[in-house]
């Protein structure tokens, strides 16, 4: 089964001949290989390109084990490349097992690198370079920093349900019962039954990514990390800060004083969790005094299945499924996401005009382009309906505002121009923002 990662592709069609590094970066097994070594190859063979003109080294197989050493890396595309005719392209799957070797010329120098080989052969002017790395090694953040400015990143993510339900097909309910249970890991379409999903989904979970942050952060505290890990999955779209995660931590596994995790501990795994791109950190934003909150905020998980699968597939909420999915529908479109506060005036017990917070749940911003989102499994009745739209009046603005449901199947305005917009359809739709 061939699946379409157009959005991904186009990018690194973009990209081409810029004179930039393209490093393809994301959550291990949501298809950064695939979308270079398949996806990409296949395009290029399209456009006429000589199959013997993409060199491809792929790092985790025997046969390139030697290329691990980046100086035979380089010395190898150099001699294939340098002073021939035509562009030539160089796919180096899995970089991160590049090896670290003494500099030949200079013994207590700095080691050399993968990051020194890729600069070097930058400079030949009939090569193109593309490399995709996993997390156990390396991840966005190192590699951009080491290229200094020289280097595009191309985010891949875990299939959208738009692109789940172009390779699935059949009754788009039953898809997304499907996507909001399992996720869009890509494997996952491969899979016969729902045990074998839920058994890769929780192997992913514990046999790899905790392992690769385990092993790249060298975390002492194994138990701390896979709790957290587990807190993390339970409060999706909850408001939480590191210190309410500590005690939650700390009360629930009984630890003693003298074994207590501390809440700079706890915010050091979270940003090690989310260096591994399994949890984004959406940040409340004050729509009219324009300022962050420092806490607390909310956590996304990557893949919904992932997060099913960590708490075993119990909790399942679906207003929080809901809220995830399409946080992570934003982002894969190219918003910058963040929680809204607005100020209201309310009256209290005592008859007192109090301010009162209130909540929307996303502002996706691209560019100079503003939408206020409201996330509504179902609106019952007026109450529930005005209680989600007052947070839109108080903004006092003329921005684009949707109140996302999953009690409708066809979209429309209110008397205030508000859209109510079904659940599916606002997935499907990739024109309306």
């Amino acid at each position: 089964m061939e699946i379409q990662r157009t959005q991904y592709l186009e990018q690194l069609i973009a990209f081409m001949w810029d004179g930039q590094i393209k490093v393809i970066t994301g959550l291990r097994r949501s298809g950064k290989s695939y979308l270079l070594r398949t996806l990409f190859r296949h395009y290029l063979l399209s456009q006429g390109v000589d199959e013997g003109h993409i060199l491809s080294f792929e790092l985790d197989l025997a046969r390139d084990i030697k290329f691990r050493h980046p100086l035979y890396l380089a010395e190898e595309v150099r001699k294939r490349v340098e002073g021939k005719e035509g562009k030539y392209y160089l796919f180096v799957d899995e970089i991160q097992l590049s090896d670290e070797v003494p500099n030949p010329y200079h013994a207590e120098g700095k080691r050399i690198t993968f990051y020194d080989a890729l600069n070097d052969l930058r400079s030949l002017p009939n090569l193109d370079i593309y490399v995709t790395g996993s997390n156990s090694r390396m991840l966005s953040s190192d590699i951009l920093t080491e290229f200094r400015g020289r280097s595009d990143e191309v985010r891949v993510h875990p299939l959208s349900f738009a692109e789940f339900y172009a390779a699935l097909g059949g009754d788009k309910y039953d898809a997304f019962d499907e996507y909001a249970l399992f996720g869009g890991m890509p494997f996952l379409l491969s899979c016969p039954n729902a045990i074998t999903k839920m058994n890769y989904l929780q192997s992913l979970c514990s046999e790899v990514y905790l392992k690769d942050i385990v092993e790249r952060k060298k975390i002492k505290r194994e138990d701390v990390l896979s709790a957290i890990f587990d807190l993390l999955c339970s409060s999706v779209g909850s408001l939480t800060n590191p210190n309410q995660l500590t005690h939650a931590l700390n009360s629930k596994q009984h630890l003693s004083r003298s074994n207590a995790v501390s809440p700079n501990t706890v915010k050091s795994y979270i940003d090690a969790l989310e260096d591994a791109f399994l949890f984004t950190t959406c940040k409340r934003w004050d729509v009219k005094g324009k300022a962050y909150f420092d806490y607390p905020n909310k956590y996304y998980c990557e893949d919904v299945g992932l997060r099913n699968a960590r708490i075993g597939f119990r909790q399942q909420e679906l207003t929080h499924i809901m809220e995830n999915i399409i946080y992570n529908e934003l982002v894969i479109r190219g918003f910058k996401v963040d929680v809204g506060v607005v100020y209201g005036n309310s009256v209290d017990a005592k008859g007192r005009t109090i301010k009162v917070a209130r909540e929307i749940d996303f502002i996706a911003t691209r560019g100079s382009q503003r939408v206020y989102i409201q996330s509504a499994y179902a609106l019952h009745d007026a109450q529930k309906a005005e209680t989600e739209n007052r947070p839109f009046l108080l903004t006092e603005d003329s921005f684009q505002k949707i109140i996302i449901r999953n009690d409708i199947r066809n979209r429309w305005y209110d008397d205030r121009g508000i859209l109510n917009i079904a659940l599916i359809d606002f997935l499907l739709d990739p024109h309306l923002l």
